[in-house]
């Protein structure tokens, strides 16, 4: 496929970017991560699986108490990742059944796209990381690479990190523009009737479903599914394989 080019000022534009902590356990982490974000440009941060934050967090926040302020908690990270289009998730081991790239490739992922889509950077629980469950919310899974495999990254480490590679890969260049994709949430509806359909036919039953679907959710995030993605896809599955 022809990708069309254009030469952008600033092709990262962290305004539409989303800073996502998945049930964090350390209130002086949040804080650590406000004060990364407020660094390197970053402004909004949503949480999963807390309510309100407690006097920790705003402890370490030097000069971000704002990005704290504005913080959107949710009750869930599909509820999280709904509004985005293309979403990254941060894993500090390889995925049996997730294609894990580099934060460099992220980044490079990230640049391939419009830059008006939103994007969200999800990061696990500072002791269990993310789940083989919610990393089907990702369209990519990432790796920050470290010398040995323990201890690894703090949780604000990680973020700040990230949010650095980002910031310092932001100069103006001549980029391909991909088809943006859809909201996550259309992404993720898209996926159900595929695998709605394919369970339909046998393909998946219950001896392989985990395995399976994790794989599929692999596979089509990495797609990053746009709107005529989801009209070839819709009809595929719904006259291709209607003849079984």
């Amino acid at each position: 496929m022809k990708l069309p080019y254009k030469t952008i000022s600033d092709s990262l534009n962290r305004s539409r970017f989303s800073i996502i902590l998945a049930n964090p356990q350390n209130q002086e982490n949040i804080g650590l991560v406000a004060r990364a974000m407020k660094n390197t440009g970053f402004s909004e941060l949503r949480l999963v699986g807390l309510q309100e934050f407690e006097q920790e967090a705003y402890r370490p926040a030097v000069h971000a108490r704002d990005i704290l302020k504005k913080a959107i908690f949710c009750q869930s990270l599909p509820e999280a990742v709904a509004d985005l289009n293309l979403v990254l998730a941060s894993t500090a081991r390889q995925r049996k059944a997730f294609q894990v790239i580099t934060i460099d490739q992220a980044v490079e992922k990230i640049r391939l796209f419009p830059s008006h889509i939103k994007v969200g950077l999800v990061f696990g629980n500072e002791r269990t990381g993310l789940s083989d469950i919610e990393l089907r919310q990702a369209n990519f899974v990432y790796f920050i690479p470290q010398s040995s495999r323990q201890p690894s990254y703090n949780l604000a480490a990680a973020v700040l990190i990230t949010l650095y590679t980002l910031f310092r890969q932001s100069a103006p260049e001549l980029v391909a523009e991909l088809p943006p994709p859809l909201p996550h949430k259309e992404q993720a509806g898209c996926l159900q009737i595929i695998s709605a359909k394919l369970e339909k036919n046998g393909f998946i039953h219950d001896t392989n479903r985990q395995h399976v679907t994790n794989l599929l959710y692999d596979l089509f995030g990495r797609l990053t599914l746009s709107e005529r993605d989801q009209r070839f896809l819709a009809a595929i599955f719904n006259k291709g394989l209607n003849s079984k």
